[in-house]
């Protein structure tokens, strides 16, 4: 009878044994999908603000190219031709182009401010 106790005894005790075996694996195996999920939660936010930057930068790319295909289109124009023409001395012919210099500074205020010190002071005390 001891043997048969005995025999009853293990054969719980494998069976607690095993079903708390069992029941550790399917926590860990939860475990490990959770923490696999909360990862692939964190990349993917991480790529959607990524993709809302580039959205962004596509857009003002997008703004950017269409003001350079406006003045590619303005440069076409012969109006803003004979513009920049004009700005680098060209003239029709016939047409007289008048240039108005700015005045010159004197000449003598400039070297009294491009000597130092040293040379003011000698002029000062008449050397």
């Amino acid at each position: 009878m001891i043997t048969k106790a005995k025999k009853i005894r293990k054969e719980f005790q494998r069976t607690v044994f095993s079903s708390v075996l069992i029941l550790a694996l399917v926590f860990f195996i939860i475990g490990f999908l959770i923490y696999s999920n909360f990862k692939i939660s964190q990349k993917r936010a991480g790529l959607l603000a990524q993709i809302e930057n580039l959205k962004k930068e596509i857009q003002i790319l997008e703004e950017k190219n269409g003001g350079l295909r406006a003045g590619i289109e303005k440069t076409k124009s012969e109006d803003y031709q004979k513009e920049k023409l004009y700005e680098q001395g060209y003239v029709e012919e016939g047409v007289q182009q008048v240039v108005v210099l700015p005045p010159e500074e004197g000449g003598e205020e400039e070297n009294s401010e491009q000597k130092n010190f040293w040379q003011k002071f000698l002029e000062k005390i008449g050397f």
